[in-house]
């Protein structure tokens, strides 16, 4: 059934019960083999899905026009920070 769902609706059946989807695989396959202990291990996607910007955008909670939220930061805090790190065995 991930192929009549959307990709937001197919994460949610993942995360929320995969047991339930191991069960759908066990009862079709009942028939040709007997199967126990049914999980899924990796997701693979065969086909690319359609790209829709507007949608994307929904899921994410934010429209094309909105603002950055980010804080304007000056020069001498800026300098100050990548001073106070210089030490901390990253690289800078």
């Amino acid at each position: 059934h991930a192929s009549k769902c959307d990709l937001k609706e197919l994460v949610g059946k993942f995360t929320s019960s995969p047991e339930s989807i191991a069960e759908e695989i066990l009862k079709k396959c009942e028939s040709i083999y007997p199967l126990q202990n049914v999980f899924i291990r990796k997701v693979k996607v065969l086909k690319k899905p359609n790209f829709d910007l507007t949608k994307l955008m929904e899921l994410h909670g934010t429209s094309a026009g909105a603002e950055d939220a980010g804080v304007i930061l000056d020069k001498i805090s800026a300098e100050n920070t990548v001073k106070a790190l210089a030490g901390s065995g990253g690289r800078l």
